[in-house]
C-alpha cells in the first residue's frame, strides 16, 4: 500500500470491495472505519451504474479488490467503463501488479509479453491454446491453485514439453514461491505436489525458443 492509497481510502465516502470480509481486514488495519460495500461479478452489472451515479453526485467512490489491481481480471473495469460514459472522472492509484512483478521473477524474456488473464475454462480453451502455441512473446497467465496442474498440462499438450516456464505464486506475501521449468517438468510436478494461493503462470515465447533450440545444435 502506498501512502497516497492509503489516504484515498481514508476520504472515499464509499469504498466497494471484491470480497468485503478480506477488505475489512486492510481498513481496519490502516485505522479506516468505512464499511466496505460488496462489489463482485455476481452484482457488478447492477452496481456499475450506481457506483456512476454516486460518482454524478459528488461522492469520492474507491475501488478495491481480493489482491492485485483492481479492473484487472475482475469486474472493476465495469464500474471504469460505467463511470466514463458517464462522463465522469476515474482516477486510477497505481500500486504493485501481478503481471509485470511475475515477468520480472519468471527470468523469461521481458522486452515483450503476452497477457492473457484467465484461459478460457471450456469452450474456447483448445483454440486459445493453439494460438499460444505460436505466440512469440513471453505469455503471462493467471489461474487458481485447484486448477494448475490441469492448465499447466494443458499448456504442455499445445505448446510443448521442452518449452519453458516459471509458476509464480503469493508474490509480496510470506510465501512467495518461484517454481521454474520446462512444461514437462512442471505438469509432473503439480500433478504429484497441489499447491495454494495466487498464482501466475510465465511462459517462454515461442521465438525465444526456437532461437535456444538452435543454439543447442550449434
Amino acid at each position: 500500500m502506498t501512502y497516497r492509497a492509503v489516504e484515498i481510502l481514508k476520504n472515499a465516502d464509499v469504498i466497494c470491495a471484491e470480497d468485503t470480509r478480506r477488505a475489512w481486514i486492510l481498513l481496519e488495519h490502516y485505522g479506516i472505519t468505512h464499511k466496505p460495500l460488496s462489489y463482485r461479478d455476481e452484482n457488478a452489472e447492477r452496481m456499475a451504474p450506481q457506483i456512476a451515479r454516486w460518482v454524478g453526485e459528488g461522492k469520492s467512490v474507491a475501488l478495491i479488490s481480493d489482491a492485485g489491481t483492481p479492473g484487472i481480471s475482475d469486474p472493476g473495469f465495469r464500474a471504469a467503463r460505467a463511470v466514463r460514459e458517464a462522463g465522469l472522472p476515474v482516477e486510477v492509484i497505481p500500486g504493485a501488479t501481478s503481471v509485470t512483478t511475475a515477468l520480472i521473477l519468471s527470468g523469461l524474456a521481458v522486452d515483450r509479453f503476452s497477457f492473457e488473464g484467465f484461459l478460457p475454462p471450456k469452450k474456447g480453451r483448445r483454440t486459445r491454446l493453439t494460438e499460444l502455441a505460436t505466440e512469440s512473446r513471453t505469455i503471462i497467465i493467471f489461474e487458481g491453485p485447484h486448477k494448475l496442474a490441469g492448465t499447466v498440462e494443458d499448456l504442455r499438450d499445445a505448446l510443448g514439453a521442452d518449452r519453458r516456464a516459471a509458476i509464480v505464486r503469493e508474490m509480496t506475501k510470506i510465501y512467495e514461491e518461484v517454481i521454474s521449468g520446462t512444461l514437462g517438468e512442471l505438469a509432473e510436478r503439480f500433478a504429484k505436489s497441489p499447491v495454494k494461493g495466487e498464482i501466475v503462470i510465465v511462459v517462454e515465447g515461442a521465438e525465444a525458443m526456437d532461437k535456444r533450440r538452435k543454439k543447442n545444435l550449434q
